[in-house]
């Protein structure tokens, strides 16, 4: 399994692209093709046909994927892009730090 270093739930900031310097939260982290989903960034457009009768179609909006090299985590305490550092706690946790300020993510 390929190590990411973003997980869901988290916030981030989008570092290149039409959306760069936007801020998310993580809906979905998808290892093997290293890209993450984040809330109302990528947004696309998605022709939806109805399947069964009374089902809706038409133009739907939805988040597409991004690759994770172009997403950095915010640290919540100082609200800067980080790029985390590992810690081992005193009974032995290892807790994810922000470089910059020092708190826990």
């Amino acid at each position: 399994m390929i190590k990411m270093n973003i997980k869901k739930d988290d916030v981030v900031v989008v570092l290149s692209g039409k959306e760069k310097g936007k801020q998310g939260k993580v809906l979905e982290v998808m290892p093997k093709e290293r890209k993450v989903v984040v809330e109302k960034i990528n947004m696309v457009s998605r022709h939806t046909k109805p399947r069964r009768q009374g089902d809706q179609g038409g133009i739907i909006q939805k988040e597409a994927p991004l690759y994770a090299c172009k997403v950095q985590r915010v640290c919540p305490k100082c609200n800067k892009p980080t790029r985390p550092a590992h810690k081992l706690l005193a009974d032995g946790k290892k807790v994810s730090v922000c470089k910059k300020c020092g708190a826990e993510i």
